[in-house]
């Protein structure tokens, strides 16, 4: 069996450890905290996390990354963005010459707006490949081996190959595309939609307001990608439409967890205290509409969205705002 490292033990890196175990890989699984790494070989669950899936027992947990990484030619880093940088700082210097980094974070690194396969890319060096893990993909459903299909994105054909007949198995598909940036974009970019359409719901607007900020969420990830050079079918794929569908409706969602907390009255500051795991739309918000203002885009639910997340406004106000916008064509708005 090979060995394939997973850095980071919250939910989707138990998760696709989980799976990796499971098709037959040796898989280190890093975590920052050591008790956790200690509870998880002795107990061999994820009780924070995936309280419901066992530990296949060629996961071996622990808290070095010169163990995990070591004699490793593939490692996924699942780490929340904000940590991505610090953890993959440390990782290069034990990681083996060439080894392909899969990214399975999704969001924008604060302040430098920089996506995480290129905070990936600056911290490891231009000598290890770099491949994109997205689209639809509730952590749960991948441990409890429902069907998944996702994307495989990559500059390089050969590293994206890799990683497909690495992670293919009879539940989990994958997708090849050479669109870096439009994949993480869309990726990113759906959570703060999401954070919208919790919102939505949680006010009782009904399905057609749902379909609506759906539909026209996708417009505005498609505005923001395609300014930033991807390619304009992406959105429409797997790492656009169909993570934004998923996000929006799931009721797995962190994302329109959030939404439906903040549309019950709770504060943003209550409703991420009560939370185990990260919603990334929340730090993503901010950095889409700075991206948007460098590419002269408009992104109108991500600024309603964060004039709430920052207590600017309320959510009626928010959705009314969106409402009595200036009406144009549907095209004209898209483009």
């Amino acid at each position: 069996m090979s060995r394939v490292a997973v850095l980071g033990a919250g939910s989707w890196g138990t998760a696709l450890a989980v799976h990796l175990a499971r098709i037959g890989h040796q898989v280190p699984l890093w975590a920052r905290d050591e008790g956790l790494a200690r509870v998880l070989t002795m107990e061999r669950v994820n009780r924070a996390y995936l309280p419901e899936i066992l530990l296949p027992d060629s996961i071996v947990p622990t808290p070095s990354l010169a163990d995990a990484l070591r004699d490793v030619d593939l490692v996924v880093a699942a780490v929340p963005s904000h940590g991505c940088r610090a953890v993959m700082s440390a990782a290069r210097a034990e990681m083996k010459a060439h080894a392909t980094v899969v990214s399975a974070i999704k969001g924008l690194e604060a302040g430098t707006l920089l996506r995480m396969s290129e905070v990936i890319a600056e911290e490891v060096g231009a000598d290890h490949p770099i491949v994109v893990l997205s689209g639809p993909s509730f952590a749960l459903e991948v441990a409890q081996q429902q069907p998944t299909a996702v994307l495989a994105a990559s500059a390089s054909d050969t590293a994206t190959i890799d990683v497909q007949a690495q992670f293919r198995g009879p539940t989990f598909r994958l997708y090849g595309s050479s669109d870096v940036v439009g994949v993480e974009l869309a990726g990113a970019l759906k959570n703060v939609i999401a954070i919208a359409a919790g919102v939505v719901e949680g006010l009782g607007l009904g399905h057609n307001a749902q379909a609506a900020l759906i539909t026209r969420g996708l417009a505005e990830i498609s505005r923001l990608t395609r300014a930033a050079g991807g390619r304009p079918e992406t959105p429409a794929g797997l790492s656009g439409l169909g993570d934004l569908v998923l996000t929006c409706t799931g009721s797995l969602s962190r994302n329109r967890h959030v939404g439906l907390e903040l549309a019950r009255g709770r504060s943003l500051a209550q409703v991420l205290s009560g939370m185990k795991m990260v919603a990334e739309g929340v730090n993503t918000t901010s950095a889409a509409l700075a991206l948007g203002a460098r590419y002269q885009v408009e992104l109108p639910i991500a600024t309603q969205m964060a004039a709430v997340l920052e207590g600017r406004s309320d959510v009626r106000s928010a959705v009314e705002a969106l409402m009595l916008r200036p009406q144009r064509t549907e095209m004209e708005a898209v483009n």
